[in-house]
């Protein structure tokens, strides 16, 4: 396989995705709608091209990091009307299975192959290539990728069929709602009960309570400073309402994951949009009274 590839989304995490390929010796094409992106991009060595369907016209793998599902639809749309040769476009935005499947129907009729790859990971792993990428879909587009794939993350697994690492996603990310909600409920009891934040970070991390998510946000929580964001509250809210609506699908009851909801809603409220999601310990920390 040519080391060429396309990453069409060049935010937090696609932008990261698009540099460590680039370092890794791949020539790397990309895309945004924002032109800030494009220009940072563009420093960084990316070759910006004027849409999607630029990007494809030359890159026979395409890395797809969305923020909406309109923004997917389009670009499938977009890629189908290119009337281009074969491309594997590798899907790592977290949507809705339902969104997903209608984009690669779109590009599976215009005889492109869409892969089901969210990542598990943050802005700041992204940055490290310290992601897992759920590949679900085509298995032999997905065993030729793995080189692409170890240039952007630390392990790659193939799920099965289409929609299967979407669903890992969910799983996953329904337990980094749970982690950050503990992690800043510790770190708040701590701090009102006189201990001093920034060890008990180094104590917990140390110790049984810990968790990858805490290692990742409670620094940020000692600081009361969230941040960069690796994961904008904004964005996070996307993720959160398509967790709750698969799980009511499914009928499985989530009350840990429920408690979370109103919390972040507050998280919001406060203006803490642009903010990492470690800032839910700052509505917490309010309802302490120590905010």
């Amino acid at each position: 396989m040519d080391q060429i590839v396309g990453v069409i989304g060049l935010g937090i995490m696609g932008g990261a995705m698009a540099r460590n390929l680039k370092q890794g010796g791949w020539r790397v094409l990309g895309y945004d709608t924002d032109p800030e992106r494009r220009q940072a991009l563009a420093e960084a060595g990316i070759e910006i091209c004027f849409d999607a369907a630029s990007v494809a016209a030359i890159a026979p793998v395409l890395i797809t990091s969305l923020p909406k599902p309109a923004a997917l639809h389009a670009t499938a749309e977009a890629l189908a009307a290119a009337k281009l040769p074969k491309r594997i476009i590798v899907e790592a935005s977290t949507f809705t299975l339902a969104d997903k499947q209608a984009a690669e129907a779109t590009l599976r009729a215009a005889g492109h192959t869409l892969l089901d790859c969210p990542l598990s990971g943050t802005g700041a792993q992204a940055e490290k290539k310290d992601l897992v990428i759920y590949a679900s879909g085509d298995a032999q587009a997905i065993a030729a990728l793995n080189p692409l794939f170890l240039g952007f993350g630390r392990a790659a697994y193939d799920l099965g069929a289409f929609g299967n690492g979407t669903k890992m996603k969910f799983v996953a990310n329904l337990l980094v709602a749970i982690h950050n909600a503990a992690s800043a409920e510790a770190m708040v009891l701590a701090e009102k009960a006189g201990l001093d934040p920034v060890q008990v970070v180094e104590l917990v991390r140390s110790g049984a309570a810990n968790s990858r998510v805490f290692e990742l946000r409670a620094g940020m929580m000692a600081k009361r400073d969230y941040l960069p964001p690796t994961m904008r509250n904004s964005t996070w809210s996307k993720d959160l309402d398509v967790i709750g609506e698969f799980a009511r699908d499914l009928q499985v009851p989530v009350p840990l994951f429920s408690a979370v909801l109103p919390l972040h809603a507050a998280v919001l409220a406060g203006g803490h949009g642009g903010e990492d999601t470690a800032a839910i310990h700052a509505v917490l920390a309010k309802m302490a009274g120590i905010g």
